[in-house]
């Protein structure tokens, strides 16, 4: 799927969105929504560009962790600093051409902070795509992971009414793309439009500075249904997931016996089956918006298994958009466990073990259990930019430090969080 940069009337911003979840098979670029479609061979070679990006500030009052908006993203403001420009910041360029009615291919590049690169442009999408019938297409390539409804376009900040999606949901699958092949068909009931995608690929992605998150076969398939203003996507996926974190704990735990190994196997992310299921709703017919999302995610390991959603709704006077957003995350294991027993061993084992009992404990800690309540506005200020500023209050709440990173000793669950974000998005 390519996303539409042209610059669109303020005032179907997030009628856009939802129109470029549709476009899977759709041209590589089109013309402002007021203009009518040019005539053009489409048997005639033709090369498109266009370019994204997000200028953005936060500030947080937490002194005690970090928040950052993706955990493959270092960019983290709170204990580390108390304003960051890296949270939301970056920039996307892309290129198409269309060789002829059936055969065109995409590249996209996408510069923002990461964990072992700072902003060095990284390949978001690279595909070459077959249109078999009007109806039919097929990618090979790195191509867009379509989980959410956002999925799509969910780093061209300016397709978004918000700063940046919901983290609770969002950043629990920080992956936006993967490499393999996907298949769409489009197709009709009675008034109803409807995208149905079937994909297969891998993705390789750095996890900290020194680790790697890798998933194979990775399998699903979404569907869009759209009938006048409202669209519902749905979307599951499943995964062979490993992450190379925490070698050393659980190399730990298997110096106790049996107890130790069951542990390890338990919660070892090495690999581990990994399964998704998300539903999200959009309904825009103009004047406002209100769209939500739910997911399950388990990857029956330390990552936990947990329920993510969100509401939203928004109403567009003029070139103003205020919105309000309520996020929460919710373990659906504990977040913490008895670990290794103790009793009758050696001094010496007994406080290696609880050592060893305190670091799994840390770990499923950070499985979320969070509420975030937040409002903003946008304004569409020329054609092509909008400003934005969000509050979020976020409250991990207790047992968990929530979707937080770089938690200090000293971070207590229960207390919210403060966050304040100002942004500048742009299209050309």
């Amino acid at each position: 799927m390519t996303v539409d940069l042209a610059p669109k009337p303020p005032a179907s911003v997030i009628a856009t969105a939802a129109v470029l979840m549709l476009s899977c098979c759709a041209a590589l670029a089109g013309q402002p929504a007021s203009a009518p479609a040019p005539v053009v061979d489409e048997d005639a070679p033709r090369w498109t560009f266009g370019g994204f990006g997000t200028l953005g500030v936060a500030r947080s009052n937490g002194d005690q962790a970090d928040f950052t908006a993706n955990y493959l993203s270092p960019g983290a403001v709170g204990y580390s600093r108390q304003w960051s420009a890296t949270v939301d910041s970056r920039a996307g360029v892309q290129a198409g051409v269309h060789l002829n009615r059936d055969w065109s291919a995409v590249v996209q590049l996408v510069s923002e902070r990461t964990l072992r690169n700072g902003y060095g442009p990284a390949v978001e999408w690279a595909y070459v795509q077959y249109r078999a019938t009007p109806d039919l297409s097929l990618r090979v390539g790195r191509i867009t992971l379509p989980l959410f409804l956002a999925g799509d376009y969910r780093k061209a900040g300016y397709a978004l009414p918000w700063v940046r999606p919901p983290v609770e949901l969002y950043g629990a699958i920080p992956l936006s793309s993967s490499d393999g092949v996907d298949l769409s068909y489009r197709w009709q009931s009675g008034a109803a439009n409807h995208v149905t995608q079937f994909f297969y690929g891998r993705a390789d992605v750095p996890a900290t500075p020194e680790a790697r998150a890798k998933a194979h076969g990775l399998t699903g398939v979404s569907h869009i249904a759209t009938a006048g203003a409202l669209t519902l996507r749905a979307s599951v996926l499943r995964a062979d997931l490993s992450v190379d974190l925490a070698r050393p704990l659980f190399d730990g735990l298997r110096q106790f016996d049996a107890q130790g190994d069951a542990l390890a196997d338990q919660y070892q992310l090495n690999p581990k089956r990994a399964y998704v299921a998300t539903l999200g709703f959009n309904y825009d017919p103009g004047r406002w918006f209100a769209m939500g999302e739910i997911a399950r995610m388990n990857a029956h390991s330390y990552m936990g298994d947990k329920t993510a959603a969100y509401l939203s709704a928004g109403y567009r006077h003029r070139d103003l958009t205020p919105y309000v957003i309520y996020a929460i995350s919710r373990p659906n294991v504990p977040n913490s466990v008895a670990g290794l027993d103790l009793a009758g061993q050696p001094a010496q084992r007994v406080a290696a073990g609880a050592q060893l009992n305190g670091g799994l404990n840390q770990l499923l800690a950070a499985i979320a259990r969070q509420n975030t309540a937040s409002a903003g506005v946008r304004w569409d200020f020329y054609s092509g930019y909008a400003l934005k500023l969000q509050y979020d209050r976020i409250l991990p709440l207790s047992g968990s430090t929530g979707t937080l990173i770089n938690v200090q000793p000293g971070f207590r669950a229960g207390e919210p969080v403060s966050l304040f974000s100002a942004a500048v998005d742009f299209v050309f």
